[in-house]
């Protein structure tokens, strides 16, 4: 069996040797750890935009998985939802989720986990600074592809950053948080059992 991944992130050293079948698994398992997540939302009046917790879930699966699984963890989740199952927020799917005020915030997904899994690949992920600049990286793709997207729907930049990112940098400062502190957690728990 040949291995391909590099165990330098969290889940690559506990789960070594990754190779193809443990790849796919883990794949498959974090498509639906986001599309679990998906499924936490607070609708926001203000907003067409809601809160919801698949932004945790894509940066800790970049960080967890590295780049190249992160990213296509991410990939299987759009995919999955696209072909119909209800992934996206709330029991949603299909491809119209792509032309939708959230098409941009999804569209990033692979791209953010890929920022988060490389900068975890290189050992941000085992200090709780680097960790938390790890994932606001991954968090600021997210958002700023978000913006984009809507300031397109919108015809203005302005009224884009005021429904599509204000509202969420609370949030997304918790989550980083959050993920900031696991990340070195984990790491240490794993230098204790060896």
């Amino acid at each position: 069996m040949s291995t391909y991944a590099k165990a330098e992130t969290l889940v690559g050293v506990v789960a070594a040797p990754l190779d193809w079948t443990r790849s796919a698994l883990l794949v498959v398992g974090f498509s639906l750890l986001t599309a679990a997540a998906a499924q936490v939302v607070v609708p926001l009046p203000f907003t067409p935009v809601p809160l919801t917790g698949q932004t945790f879930a894509v940066l800790l699966t970049g960080a967890l998985l590295g780049p190249r699984l992160g990213a296509l963890a991410m990939l299987a989740y759009l995919l999955e939802g696209a072909a119909g199952l209800p992934f996206f927020r709330g029991g949603a799917a299909g491809v119209g989720q792509f032309s939708g005020a959230t098409a941009g915030y999804l569209l990033a997904f692979p791209a953010a986990a890929y920022v988060t899994g490389y900068l975890a690949e290189r050992g941000w992920d085992r200090r709780f600074l680097t960790a938390a600049l790890a994932m606001a990286l991954g968090s600021l793709v997210i958002l700023a592809c978000g913006w984009a997207w809507l300031a397109l729907l919108l015809k203005g930049g302005a009224a884009a950053f005021r429904l599509g990112v204000a509202p969420f940098l609370p949030g997304d400062l918790l989550k980083v948080a959050l993920a900031a502190a696991a990340l070195p957690s984990g790491w240490a728990l794993l230098r204790r059992l060896k």
